[in-house]
C-alpha cells in the first residue's frame, strides 16, 4: 500500500510510449488565440484581463530593460499554473511533480539571468558576492557563502515547487483512502473526513496557484538583480 501511493507520480506510457508530451502540450489547448473581430467572448475578455494584470504586477519592480522578459515569464506562469491545475483532476498525471521538468524549468532561466548581469554589469553582478562594509577577515567567507546561495536558487526553485505538490497529492491521497476504509465503519467519521478532504482539495488548489505565482516571482526578483 505504502508504495501505491507515490505510484502517481510516475510518469504514464501508453504502448510504452511516455506520455509526458501529452501532459506538457495539452495545457496550451486551455488558452484559445484571440480572434481577429473586435468583439470577443466574456472568456477572452477574462483572460486578457489576467494577463494584463499579473504582467503588471510582475514587472512592477523591474526597470524598463526587464520588461523584455514579460511574455516568457507570463507564459511560463501559465504553463506551470495550467499544469498543477490539471494534476488535481481524476485520472491524470501532474508533471510538475517530477524533479527533472522543475530543474530543467529552473536551471536555464536561472543561468539566463547570470549572464544577463555578468554581461550588461559583471561589476554590481559581482558586487553581490560581498555585501558593502563586510570586516576584512570575513571576505573570504562571505564570497564562499554568497557563491554557494547563487548555486543552490535553481535547486531551490525546483525543489520547492515539487516538494509542494507531491505533499500535497500524497495527502490528498491519504484522507482519501481513509474515507474509503473508515465508510462502512464508521460513518460518521468518514463523512467528516471527506470534509476535510473537500477543505484539503480547495486548499492544493489555492497551493497550485500559488507555486506557480512563486516560481515565476523568485525567477524575476532574480532578473531584478542583474539588469
Amino acid at each position: 500500500m505504502a508504495l501505491s501511493f507515490f505510484d502517481q507520480f510516475m510518469s504514464p506510457s501508453f504502448l510504452g510510449i511516455p506520455l509526458m508530451a501529452l501532459a506538457l502540450v495539452l495545457p496550451w489547448t486551455f488558452y484559445p488565440q484571440a480572434p481577429s473581430q473586435w468583439l470577443t467572448s466574456r472568456y477572452m475578455t477574462l483572460q486578457g484581463w489576467f494577463i494584463n494584470r499579473f504582467t503588471q504586477q510582475l514587472l512592477m519592480p523591474l526597470n524598463v530593460g526587464g520588461h523584455k522578459w514579460a511574455m516568457l515569464l507570463t507564459s511560463l506562469m501559465l504553463f506551470i499554473f495550467s499544469l498543477n491545475m490539471m494534476g488535481l483532476l481524476p485520472y491524470t498525471f501532474t508533471p510538475t511533480t517530477q524533479l527533472s521538468l522543475n530543474m530543467a524549468l529552473a536551471v536555464p532561466l536561472w543561468l539566463a539571468t547570470v549572464l544577463i548581469g555578468m554581461r550588461n554589469q559583471p561589476t554590481v553582478a559581482l558586487g553581490h558576492l560581498l555585501p558593502e562594509g563586510t570586516p576584512g577577515p570575513l571576505i573570504p567567507v562571505l564570497i564562499i557563502i554568497e557563491t554557494l546561495s547563487l548555486f543552490i536558487r535553481p535547486l531551490a526553485l525546483g525543489v520547492r515547487l515539487t516538494a509542494n505538490l507531491t505533499a500535497g497529492h500524497l495527502l490528498i491521497q491519504l484522507i482519501a483512502t481513509a474515507v474509503f476504509v473508515l465508510a462502512p465503519l464508521m460513518p460518521t467519521v468518514a463523512i467528516l473526513t471527506a470534509i476535510v478532504l473537500v477543505l484539503l482539495t480547495m486548499l492544493e488548489v489555492a497551493v497550485a496557484m500559488i507555486q506557480a505565482y512563486v516560481f515565476v516571482l523568485l525567477l524575476s526578483l532574480y532578473l531584478q538583480e542583474n539588469v
